[in-house]
């Protein structure tokens, strides 16, 4: 069966300005016609053009009448006309999340975006961090996928030491950390957590989904409730990675992380093998029927209940969804992640919701990955090889999730 969803494209990816923002605002500031060329005309035409650092957000776009700027659901700052002829603000906006706008012009609604990240400092270059190395791509040929190729990367910390065994992390979809910077900024987020101690020394092993001749093998490797793609990393990529790097093997030192259905194979390769990983980090999962085959073969939209009656593995696990997640004949994204939230809380597992207003987007992920990886990797002691996971006291007092509001009345 073929992934008949995909991820969300964010019009803000392509907004990456490569004039700095001091600049982008200071243009702004004096009404120059310079800056809707250095934001794309094209883009401030549609009202989808918009800067940020940190913190900092510059909206600007090209309106006949004055726009009202919507953030979030509610009104904006106030826009204002430059001497050039486009409109234009600045907001202050919370980082380690994403954020949606747009404009009412004349009573009607205009262009915007959504699963805009807003990043943290962890997120940009720090002065003095040294910055570890990328090292591939590899491609590697399976026995246990006969004759699937996959492509992997393997990022080394500047701080590993070959005498030292290194803590691992495992991430599906690994091509979209392969750039430094956008889209994921992820590298610079493990440098800068490394160097100041925040997450131990891991090796980043970045896999790809493979291909069988031109048959792509994704929601095959990712969506099947069994426990072969555990075995894949365990038997054919980690052993082919450990010939070069000194690798951890105990599991309470390994990671898996992914998205969409990525996250539900990272949630599904712990499950099955918690020997292998204990700390999951699921982003916008994928917990619906994808590959289900009833009679013959669980689906991920089994694992809400499947989690209430099963034995309780030692784990520890982030998830991370919104509102405006997936629903299609698969199942329910935002449903079934809350069934997801629910059903480890009643059990209490280890485990950690972040809920917010985005998309089937790979953003929100992205922009609080520092928090995510903190999260995950805190209390790691290398003196161990176990640790008894255990539900954070302050959860246990804490409610259900529960769907109070509906964005429809009928």
């Amino acid at each position: 069966m073929r992934l008949t969803c995909c991820l969300a494209a964010s019009a803000w990816i392509a907004s990456a300005q490569s004039p700095p923002f001091e600049d982008l605002l200071k243009l702004a500031k004096s009404g120059s016609p310079e800056l809707k060329p250095a934001l794309d005309a094209g883009r401030v035409a549609k009202g989808t053009a918009s800067a940020s650092q940190g913190p900092d957000f510059l909206f600007v776009v090209d309106a006949a009448a004055k726009p009202t700027l919507l953030l979030n659901d509610s009104p904006g700052p106030v826009m204002r006309k430059a001497k050039a002829g486009y409109w234009w603000t600045t907001a202050k906006l919370q980082t380690g999340r994403t954020h949606n706008y747009s404009y009412m012009v004349d009573g009607k609604p205009f262009g915007g975006a959504t699963d805009v990240p807003a990043w943290g400092p962890y997120s940009y270059p720090k002065a003095g961090v040294p910055q570890g190395k990328l090292d591939g791509k590899h491609v590697h040929t399976s026995k246990i996928y006969e004759g699937m190729k996959s492509d992997y990367w393997i990022y080394v910390p500047a701080q590993y030491n070959p005498s030292t065994p290194a803590a691992v992390m495992v991430w599906q979809d690994g091509e979209v950390l392969v750039n430094r910077e956008l889209p994921s900024r992820a590298q610079v987020v493990f440098d800068n957590l490394t160097h100041e101690k925040k997450i131990p020394v891991i090796i980043q092993v970045l896999v790809s989904p493979g291909l069988v001749a031109q048959q792509r093998m994704r929601s095959i490797e990712y969506d099947t409730m069994d426990d072969r793609y555990p075995r894949f990393l365990r038997d054919e990529i980690l052993a082919e990675v450990a010939k070069k790097y000194n690798l951890r093997t105990d599991g309470y030192s390994r990671a898996i992380a992914g998205d969409s259905s990525g996250g539900i194979c990272a949630f599904n390769a712990a499950y099955t093998h918690p020997e292998l990983f204990t700390r999951v980090l699921s982003r916008i999962g994928s917990f619906t029927s994808i590959q289900w085959q009833p009679g013959v073969l669980d689906g991920g939209n089994v694992y809400p209940y499947k989690i209430r009656k099963d034995t309780k593995r030692n784990i520890r696990v982030w998830l991370q969804d919104g509102y405006g997640d997936l629903e299609n004949n698969h199942g329910s994204w935002p449903g079934t992640n809350l069934a997801m939230a629910n059903s480890l809380k009643l059990r209490e597992y280890d485990f950690k919701m972040v809920w917010g207003n985005g998309t089937h987007s790979r953003n929100g992920g992205h922009a609080e990955l520092p928090e995510e990886m903190i999260w995950l990797w805190r209390d790691y002691d290398p003196a161990k090889t176990s640790q008894e996971f255990t539900m954070d006291p302050a959860e246990k007092s804490r409610p259900f999730f529960r769907i109070k509001e509906l964005n429809r009345t009928e």
